[in-house]
């Protein structure tokens, strides 16, 4: 058993006594330096500082530890806010850690603010692109960035600039709790100087409306080649898919990732592994990610079949080009887990006939789709068609 402590800003003496003597008494004390360095010295205590990197060390540290007693953890405020005490349990279950936690840096944030926990998101920067926040970027929109150190704060005014929110308004809050307390308010726009290591960065939006969440983003956002799931098209492949949190989509033949992108913008615990055999189209898709607030998508370089061996399990699967390619769509259905749910886009006939098969045996829907734009004829309009795409959407049992 872990038990996982959380020390706040005030340190040592603000740790209950029963805490303090459970940290005495512990023959194992885990923690970073800072932490450790917090703790009265101990006769014969073990204390080890956490592996750097940290997920990658953390399994050899955990293997070495006595069985027999419990062991602490030293965590900043809550460990389940973006800290130690996630990863502790993803590794080792809910049943053998115990968390004990202190006032968190977020709440310690919110009461500065004066900002309700339902008016505001949590964005944690923490060993993660600062790209994330462009996600949850609209007027009127309150974000609560989790710093990764004092160079974060620059990090989120240049992105909130280069993407239309410069005038919105920042507050770094650093060191909270602590007597060194500070907080230093700016627009993105004007922002310059140093932050402190810790910090806590308040953003209130202010800008244009930005894209928002709903399937079916503007084709003009997704740099691209002319390789583009459309937007209508789209919408209709994202609405079978059924985006739910924490589902994970293959999107086979991604060309620009625009399928995979809006999935991980559904909802923040999406998570998407996009298939390109183009080298340039998949260095592409890693740039629409970032841009659009999900640089987390994996990209695989490489064709289907093949390069789905080894791939994690997927929730519903998107095959938007190489459906005819031998083996793809049955590698594809095996992959399926229970209630997953598949999507496939046809133009060409023998793609049309493929699926018209695949229907007859295994049921779902069949759906041709036509869209027309208006365009210039001469000096008149008139309607100009798009290339009519069969879809086959089929949910797994």
């Amino acid at each position: 058993m872990i038990v996982v402590v959380g020390i706040g800003a005030g340190g040592w003496d603000e740790i209950p006594v029963r805490h303090q003597q459970l940290i005495r008494e512990t023959p194992v004390l885990l923690g970073g330096k800072r932490h450790l360095d917090l703790v009265p010295d101990v006769p014969g205590q073990r204390r080890e500082p956490w592996p750097s990197p940290l997920r990658e060390g953390l399994p050899a540290l955990l293997e070495s530890l006595p069985s027999a007693a419990a062991v602490v953890a030293l965590a900043s405020g809550d460990p389940l806010v973006s800290g130690i005490g996630t990863t502790l349990i993803s590794l080792l279950g809910r049943e053998n850690v115990r968390i004990e936690p202190a006032v968190s840096s977020v709440a310690l944030a919110r009461a500065r603010m004066g900002w309700p926990a339902e008016s505001c998101v949590v964005v944690s920067l923490v060993g993660r692109d600062v790209s994330l926040v462009a996600r949850e970027l609209a007027p009127g929109r309150r974000i609560l960035a989790l710093s990764a150190d004092g160079s974060t704060p620059a990090s989120v005014a240049n992105l909130l600039v280069t993407t239309g929110f410069g005038a919105s308004r920042m507050t770094v809050l650093g060191e909270l709790g602590a007597e060194t307390e500070s907080a230093r308010a700016g627009t993105a726009s004007t922002w310059a100087g140093e932050s402190p290591r810790l910090n806590i960065v308040a953003v209130e939006c202010v800008g244009a409306p930005s894209i928002g969440w709903s399937a079916g983003l503007p084709d003009d956002v997704f740099e691209n080649d002319g390789q583009l799931t459309k937007r209508d098209l789209r919408a209709s492949a994202l609405a079978r898919l059924t985006p739910t949190p924490g589902a994970h989509l293959w999107d086979v033949g991604a060309g620009a990732g625009s399928v995979g992108i809006e999935w991980m913008r559904a909802h923040p615990t999406c998570t998407t592994t996009a298939i390109e055999g183009n080298s340039e189209r998949a260095a592409r898709i890693a740039r629409n990610a970032a841009r659009l607030g999900v640089p987390s998508l994996r990209v695989v370089e490489g064709r289907a079949p093949d390069a789905l061996a080894g791939l994690p399990s997927p929730d519903a699967i998107f095959i938007g080009g190489g459906a005819t390619r031998p083996g793809v769509l049955d590698t594809c259905l095996a992959a399926l887990r229970p209630g997953g749910r598949l999507v496939v886009h046809g133009v060409t006939l023998e793609t049309e006939q493929l699926l018209a098969r695949q229907h007859a045996e295994l049921g779902g829907e069949l759906t041709r789709i036509s869209v027309e734009s208006v365009d210039a004829i001469g000096t008149f309009r008139g309607w100009a068609p798009q290339r009519t795409v069969v879809q086959w959407a089929f949910g797994a049992r």
